[in-house]
Parts: C-alpha cells; structure tokens; sequence
C-alpha cells in the first residue's frame, strides 16, 4: 500500500523532533522519494495550516521544521480522595 506523500514527509517530521528542509528533502531522496519544489512547499504549507507543524527560517536558503507543541497531547488524570 502507498502512503499519501504528506503523511510520510509529517512521519519523517515526527521522528526527527526538528530538521532542516534540506536534510528532510535530502533523507527522502535517498528513499528514492522524488518531489518537486513547489509540492514540498505546498505539503510543508498545508501541515502547517493544519497546525501539525512550524517552519522558520534558519538562514536564506534554510528553513527549519519542527513538529508543533499542539500536536503533542497530554492527557490529564483527576483523582478523587
């Protein structure tokens, strides 16, 4: 079965904690994972509208992704004594 492409770029997110997008470009390529420039902008873009993740610029040609805080969730236990 063949994973839509967002998922596996937000996986390989989610399991480095933060990357640049030339490394994540570079980690996907070497599993033979072409993608243009302007699909991985727009997956990059989408994911963080979804709010699944943060992208801020490192230097000009550099940018660095990080899975956002609010995906993480945290479930609170109530005891009562």
């Amino acid at each position: 079965m063949k994973f839509p492409l967002r998922n596996l770029i937000f996986e390989k997110i989610k399991q480095a904690g933060n990357i640049t997008d030339v490394e994540l470009l570079n980690s996907l390529n070497k599993e033979e994972i072409q993608v243009t420039d302007d699909t991985f902008n727009k997956i990059l873009l989408d994911l963080e509208i979804f709010g699944l993740i943060r992208v801020s610029w490192i230097e000009k040609h550099k940018r660095r992704i990080e899975v956002s805080p609010g995906d993480l969730k945290i479930d609170y236990v109530n005891s009562i004594d």
